[in-house]
């Protein structure tokens, strides 16, 4: 394993008001999209408690009966539970995926208000989420966690603009109503890997930045620039944060998409969770300007962000194989 030193955003001086704290994130910021990719944000706001809860309840949902977790099983929507060995990223340009993901995952979703025009038509992801029947304390958990992780988000999107060389506003109209998604992961043990064989196979997230509070045990492994990899070490108190293939699209390749994967541990259970917030479903996003030049011509269609997930999930689940895949795909 390759050793280097994780950024540190710190959030105080930012939150607090001071001068020039936005111009001097944005600039960190800028370094580490352009290069690894991840980085840990302290002093977020984001009560522990929360944090602490949601890992609990992660869990105690991984504790029911498989035939309680089946009864959500995932469904068109990307909302519910994913069973292990159900999810391969075939397309992934960093490594040739070839066996079967080793955890099980429940997902969540933004909710949608019910006379949204796009819930009443029935466009696919627009759906509600699924709760198990026999642990309702799991709905406000996941609702509050998710608020919170929101608000952070929206807070850190003048950070982005300026680090683009953009007004702090600009990304606004895109988040009036962010698709988030939810991830509680379980990887349960595996005394001996096989060739290929992971957790979660090398891949970079869809979106725009991924939220993750630390894991208990470590598994989680980064690909740096020069082809090795890396795994994080533990901070207290800090959320680790990444960046994703929407983002580097939107950015024409200035920010880079930060491939990761998740190795299993040998004799131990490791449960994760990954908050993801991106833009809202139905805006068209077209290259961000001060990312396109003559010397580096716009490489990818304006696009909202549900055509880039649809594809993108019509290419990674099994349970989407009755859909035909848009004709013209993504490149990431």
């Amino acid at each position: 394993m390759s050793e280097v030193e994780f950024p540190v955003l710190d959030l105080e001086p930012y939150f607090n008001g001071e001068e020039d704290a936005d111009i001097k994130l944005a600039e960190q910021l800028k370094k580490v999209c352009e290069t690894i990719g991840f980085f840990f944000l302290k002093n977020h706001q984001v009560p522990q408690s929360i944090i602490e809860d949601m890992f609990s309840k992660t869990r105690a949902f991984h504790d029911l009966s498989m035939e309680e977790k089946l009864a959500i099983s995932i469904n068109k929507n990307q909302r519910g539970y994913i069973k292990p060995g159900a999810t391969l990223v075939s397309h992934s340009t960093y490594n040739k995926n070839t066996k079967y993901d080793s955890n099980e995952t429940l997902v969540f979703a933004t909710d949608y208000d019910s006379e949204d025009e796009f819930v009443k038509s029935g466009k696919r992801f627009y759906g509600e989420n699924q709760w198990p029947e026999n642990m309702p304390e799991l709905k406000p958990a996941v609702q509050e966690f998710m608020l919170e992780i929101e608000q952070l988000g929206k807070k850190l999107l003048p950070i982005w603009a300026l680090a683009l060389g953009l007004d702090t506003d600009y990304f606004k109209p895109y988040f009036h109503k962010p698709h988030n998604y939810l991830r509680l992961a379980h990887y349960p043990p595996v005394p001996e890997l096989g060739e290929n064989e992971f957790g979660l196979g090398p891949h970079a997230d869809t979106g725009f930045m991924t939220f993750l509070p630390q894991a208990d045990v470590e598994g989680l492994e980064v690909l740096l620039t020069d082809g090795s990899w890396i795994r994080p070490p533990k901070m207290d108190d800090a959320i680790l944060v990444n960046t994703g293939q929407f983002l580097e699209r939107w950015t024409n390749e200035k920010f880079r998409a930060s491939p990761h994967r998740v190795i299993p541990p040998k004799n131990r259970h490791r449960f994760s969770i990954a908050a993801f917030i991106n833009p809202s479903f139905e805006p068209v996003c077209h290259p961000i300007e001060s990312c396109v030049s003559d010397q580096n011509p716009s490489k990818y269609p304006s696009q909202s962000y549900w055509e880039f997930y649809n594809w993108y999930m019509v290419n990674t689940y099994p349970h989407y194989e009755e859909f035909d895949a848009p004709k013209e795909a993504s490149s990431s």
